[in-house]
């Protein structure tokens, strides 16, 4: 069965954040990701925006994880109240991954398709037809844990 885990969005303060939450949970971070990481088909970023983190994990407890992302406004991202969360499922395969997509997002709207991502994983993003913002992810080097 896939995991749920939360996914905070971050005004350029991710970092700060996440090594506050380090010191209270304890643990190591599973995986950080900063923009400067990533392939960029656009406008190259500023020095600022590319050392922001595209993607932190804690794993917290047995299971759980807490992830994280800054936005940035010069990828047209805009924080808003309602925006700072969203709903990471970690599927247990390519063929969950994809029911629970396709389920999920089916009334909503689309904003990244399901498919085999830059950093390796399975992954897909969409609000649903309630307004709810949903990340699906599988990725097989953790087979369902991040």
């Amino acid at each position: 069965m896939a995991l749920i885990n939360p996914y905070l969005n971050f005004n350029g303060n991710t970092e700060e954040a996440f090594t506050f939450y380090k010191s209270v949970f304890g643990g190591e971070f599973a995986m950080i990701v900063r923009f400067k990481d990533m392939p960029h088909h656009e406008s190259p970023l500023s020095e600022t925006d590319a050392n922001k983190l595209m993607h932190i994990a804690l794993p917290i407890g047995k299971g759980n994880v807490l992830m994280a992302t800054d936005f940035l406004e010069s990828m047209g991202q805009k924080m808003i109240e309602g925006n700072r969360y969203s709903v990471s499922i970690s599927a247990e395969s390519k063929a969950e991954a994809d029911k629970l997509f396709n389920g999920l997002s089916a009334g909503g709207k689309i904003e990244m398709p399901i498919a085999d991502s830059p950093w390796g994983s399975y992954f897909g993003l969409f609000k649903d037809k309630f307004g709810i913002q949903w990340k699906v992810d599988f990725d097989p080097k953790y087979n369902g844990q991040i």
